[in-house]
C-alpha cells in the first residue's frame, strides 16, 4: 500500500469525523471540463455578472446562450471514483459531509445523500424566478423554450426573471450554505480538499476553520495552492484515483 495513502487512511479513521472539500478537479475526470482552463468555455463566453443579468434582458439572453452550451455536458457526466469511493467511506460510516463548488450533483450520483452534501455554488440542473422566489422548474425544460424562441425566459406564475440555481459572479452565496460549510469545517477531523485551487472566495477560506480549531488538512490537487503549506499530507495525483485508493485501503482492511 502507498505509505501516504496508509497515512491518510489512520487520520480518516482515528478522526473519526471526514469532510471532504471538493473543487472542479473532482469532476473532470467525470467529462467535466474545467471551463477555466484556456480553451474552455469562458473563452468564448464572457461571463455575465449577476448585476447584469438582473438588470438587462440582453444579458440575460446571452447567460441563456452560454446555458446552452454548458448545460449538455452536465447531463452525459457520470460519477468516476471518487465519487462513488465518497459514497463507499459513506455507507461505511466513516464520511461526515461533503462540501463542494461544483454544481453537477455526481456526489448524490455517487452515493453521498443530498442531506450531506453542501453545494455551495449551487446546481445546474434546476431553474428558479428571482422575483417570486416560489417558482422552479428544469432547467432543460427552460432551454427548450430558449431554443424556441424565447431569449428572456420568464417565470410563468409572476412574469419575473429566471436564472439557474448556480451561483453567478457578484452574487452572493447562500447564507444557509456557507453556514452549513463552515459548521462542517469546524467539526471535520480531517479536511480533505480535492480537486480545488482554493482560488474563489468565499469557499476557498473555509478550510481555515478547520485549522484554527488545530484539525488535519489534507489536500489532494494536481497544482499549487495557498494552503499547501499548511497541509498534514499532500498529494498530486489524479482526484479518483487517490479516494479510491483512500477507500480501498480503509474498507478492505475492516
Amino acid at each position: 500500500m502507498d505509505e501516504k495513502i496508509k497515512q491518510l487512511a489512520d487520520l480518516v479513521t482515528q478522526g473519526g469525523r471526514l469532510v471532504v472539500f471538493t473543487g472542479a478537479g473532482m469532476s473532470t475526470e467525470s467529462g467535466i471540463p474545467d471551463y477555466r482552463s484556456p480553451g474552455g468555455i469562458w473563452s468564448r463566453h464572457k461571463p455575465v455578472l449577476f448585476e447584469e443579468f438582473l438588470e438587462s434582458p440582453e444579458a440575460r439572453e446571452a447567460y441563456w446562450r452560454f446555458y446552452l452550451e454548458w448545460y449538455p455536458g452536465f447531463t452525459k457526466a457520470y460519477p468516476n471514483p471518487g465519487h462513488k469511493a465518497l459514497g463507499r467511506l459513506w455507507d461505511a460510516g466513516l464520511l461526515t459531509g461533503v462540501i463542494t463548488q461544483n454544481v453537477d450533483s455526481l456526489h448524490q450520483a455517487g452515493g453521498v445523500p443530498d442531506r450531506a452534501v453542501v453545494q455551495l455554488h449551487g446546481n445546474v440542473f434546476e431553474t428558479t424566478c428571482l422575483d417570486c422566489g416560489h417558482f422552479s422548474e428544469p432547467t432543460a425544460d427552460v432551454l427548450k423554450r430558449f431554443r424556441k424562441g424565447h431569449k428572456d425566459p420568464t417565470c410563468p406564475s409572476c412574469g419575473g426573471r429566471l436564472k439557474p440555481a448556480t451561483i453567478s459572479f457578484g452574487q452572493d452565496l447562500r447564507l444557509r450554505d456557507l453556514e452549513l460549510a463552515r459548521h462542517l469545517c469546524c467539526e471535520a477531523q480531517p479536511l480533505v480538499v480535492v480537486g480545488s485551487s482554493l482560488a474563489v472566495n468565499p469557499a476557498a477560506e473555509l478550510p481555515r476553520y478547520t485549522l484554527g480549531l488545530d484539525h488535519d488538512l489534507v489536500i489532494i490537487n494536481q497544482t499549487l495552492t495557498h494552503l499547501d503549506p499548511k497541509a498534514k499530507l499532500l498529494f498530486r495525483r489524479p482526484a479518483g484515483e487517490a479516494l479510491a485508493a483512500l477507500a480501498d485501503a480503509i474498507l478492505d482492511h475492516k
